[in-house]
């Protein structure tokens, strides 16, 4: 590669234009020359890695035009032995509660679902102005459930753990008779007239969906065409995305649990941001019909939580092929609370507690610090409770041409607003939103995608070989590779809290685990959440009240 190669020039992208048949703006030929650029020393990266002829891609053909017939999966809603679980005097000191002790509430028939229900949807209109973390309110749907469920329960049918809690789905789900609207202002008003398998399943267990929640707009951050999601914890910082309404009403206490999603992050950096535990599985778990595509060969669904067992029994709800999603895997998921985890073979990323160099900019160095101090602790508490840990290191491979991937695969799902022009009303419009890599993304090479999508092959034979030598590792949620190396090949992690940064914004750990193996990896999280309280930590709402009006 010369040392200074020629530069792109507005002229140079115009042409290329007429051979592709676009049309952009001269003021959108040079917002993405940076972009440009930068792709272009990442299709070097991509020609440098040695691709012998029996490397394949990362994607596979299926000559099946649908999948034949959902699969029959095992759904365990076992749950952990804990002390007795009672109505408090005040309902609203339950909205913090975990799934298990809601569920018991209901079980018991202590609590209604429709109490339930009043109560969050009570909370969620106090406390939105402040976090702007509700899309649409589902009330019509959530009375007809609750009651349905309070009615099961008097006769006696009780689903299970799930049966009349109230829940949050993000806002890319689709839910008939509600609006849809993927955070985007093109998609404003949007109505699908079908319920995303997710929905649907979360109904057969009992749940009662009452809100569609925030995310960034078409996944990407917490800004949405209705302003920007807020972190509970401070209401002068975003919530972090995609997953940002999901992840702000869980630490809010706004909902028993929430639905998000992740392709690059979106479920583990809210659940950081926000101090909950958040499940991403391994790819092809959960059945992405009826939600929102950005990147058909990463996009993935899981619960975000108060606890990691939450988690589990979410998870069993939601998993399992449906006959539409032909990417859905039959592996079975069973989830046992008694599972002694301490025989898994546990590693640790050994870079994460070493000294690193300081980051220029003084709330990045902060941010490292507490990561780095915070891992190193959870690590002591894993050791004081009797794991054995080993020093493991990810793949030493570039991977940063492999984000043409995502680019690619999200300009395709968005081409057509991209090319009509509509793309432009969305709320964002800097270098790094949406439009402008949509429109990059129009001039990456098929070869060079396709090339990457091998590179992808080798890394996920990396990969293999770290995971043959251990059932879960911890890592920092963020700092190092591990959240984007994870996401390209697919493999489960689980977030959860693991302390606080000087300012007081919540930290958390990953816990990432071989393919299929989400009963494992939440078997070891679930041991560190049971030996430590942060995920018991919650913020104070009324400071998040009183600084709305200074946001």
């Amino acid at each position: 590669m010369p040392d200074q190669e020629p530069a792109i020039t507005p002229e140079q992208i115009a042409a290329a234009e007429t051979l592709l048949g676009l049309d952009f703006s001269p003021a959108q030929r040079e917002q993405m020359r940076e972009i440009l650029k930068g792709r272009r020393e990442q299709y070097q990266g991509i020609r440098a890695a040695e691709l012998d002829n029996s490397v394949p891609l990362a994607l596979n053909f299926n000559v099946n035009a649908s999948d034949s017939a959902p699969a029959a999966v095992p759904r365990s809603y076992a749950m952990s032995a804990g002390p007795p679980v009672t109505r408090p005097a005040d309902l609203e000191d339950a909205a913090f509660m975990p799934v298990t002790q809601l569920a018991e509430l209901i079980r018991s028939r202590q609590v209604t679902s429709l109490e339930l229900t009043e109560m969050y949807l009570r909370r969620l209109k106090r406390y939105d102005p402040a976090l702007v973390c509700v899309a649409a309110y589902t009330e019509e749907r959530a009375y007809e459930q609750a009651t349905r469920a309070d009615e099961e329960i008097a006769r006696g049918l009780y689903r299970g753990p799930l049966h009349g809690l109230p829940w949050g789905a993000k806002d890319l789900l689709a839910t008939r008779a509600y609006p849809t609207q993927w955070g985007a202002a093109p998609y404003q008003g949007q109505r699908l007239d079908v319920d995303a398998t997710v929905v649907q399943r979360l109904e057969e267990a009992g749940a009662v969906l009452i809100a569609k929640l925030t995310l960034g707009a078409l996944a990407n951050g917490d800004v949405w065409y209705g302003g920007m999601t807020r972190n509970p914890w401070d209401t002068s910082e975003g919530s972090s995305g995609s997953s940002a309404g999901s992840g702000a009403a869980v630490a809010a206490g706004l909902v028993a649990f929430a639905i998000g999603t992740e392709t690059m992050g979106s479920i583990v950096s809210p659940s950081t941001r926000c101090g909950v535990t958040g499940l991403r599985p391994t790819y092809g778990r959960v059945s992405r019909y009826g939600a929102m595509a950005l990147s058909w060969s990463m996009d993935k669904i899981g619960p975000m939580c108060r606890s990691v067992e939450d988690c589990a029994l979410v998870f069993s709800a939601i998993y399992g092929p449906d006959g539409r999603d032909m990417t859905i895997s039959p592996e079975p998921f069973r989830w046992d609370p008694a599972l002694d985890p301490r025989g898994l073979r546990i590693g640790y990323i050994a870079d994460a507690i070493m000294e690193d160099e300081p980051a220029d900019d003084p709330a990045e160095e902060a941010l490292r610090r507490a990561n780095q101090a915070n891992t190193a602790a959870a690590l002591d508490v894993m050791r004081a409770n009797g794991f054995e840990l080993k020093p493991i290191e990810l793949p030493d491979r570039t991977i940063s041409g492999l984000w043409m991937i995502l680019a690619a695969e999200a300009a395709a799902a968005f081409d057509a607003i991209t090319r009509d022009g509509s793309v432009d009303a969305m709320k964002r419009q800097d270098d790094d939103a949406w439009p402008n890599i949509f429109r990059a993304a129009r001039f990456i090479p098929a070869v060079e995608y396709i090339n990457a999508n091998r590179v992808r092959t080798q890394l996920m034979h990396d990969m293999a070989l770290v995971m043959s030598e251990v059932d879960v590792f911890i890592s920092p949620s963020f700092g190092g590779n591990t959240m984007q190396i994870t996401n390209f090949t697919g493999h489960p992690a689980v977030a959860t809290p693991n302390g606080f940064t000087d300012k007081g914004s919540p930290t958390s750990i990953s816990f990432v685990g071989g393919l299929h193996k989400e009963a494992e990896t939440l078997a070891v999280a679930k041991a560190y959440q049971d030996a430590t309280d942060w995920h018991r930590q919650h913020p104070d709402l009324d400071t998040a009240l009183a600084q709305l009006d200074d946001v």
